[in-house]
């Protein structure tokens, strides 16, 4: 089995204008694994993850969630209605991808000249081997 920073690795090469990629664990808002073609302070590195955290299960996420199943009438089963997002910044594509156990999140980073279909499709055929390696 190879590690998470292989994984990681492998994927900045799959997909298209892709700078960076990391795992982030959802629970602790810790960085799990990370790549990037540039070096980045480790400060920024545990914001994003920290930022990656609140925006699948923050507290206003998590009230939404609640609503939503008390509306439907639906048991509390742990599992989470945000699977992937995507934002788009001034210059970069940021896809975030949860796996399937809804703990961990695969992060990539791509330019913003990236055909954003063809990074999602490669970053969920990532996300399988990235998620094994942990």
């Amino acid at each position: 089995m190879a590690n998470i920073e292989t994984e990681l690795q492998k994927t900045i090469s799959s997909v298209p204008d892709c700078i960076a990629a990391g795992y982030i664990d959802l629970d602790s808002g810790m960085v799990l694994g990370m790549k990037t073609v540039d070096s980045h302070p480790i400060e920024v590195l545990n914001l994003v993850a920290a930022a990656t955290a609140d925006l699948f299960q923050g507290p206003n996420v998590a009230a939404i969630e609640k609503m939503f199943r008390i509306a439907r009438g639906l048991p509390e089963d742990g599992r989470h209605y945000f699977q992937e997002i995507i934002v788009n910044s001034d210059n970069l594509i940021h896809i975030f991808l949860r796996n399937k156990s809804q703990k961990h999140v695969l992060v990539i980073v791509c330019r913003k000249g990236a055909n954003l279909g063809m990074v999602l499709m490669k970053t969920r055929l990532a996300l399988p081997s990235v998620e094994s390696s942990f």
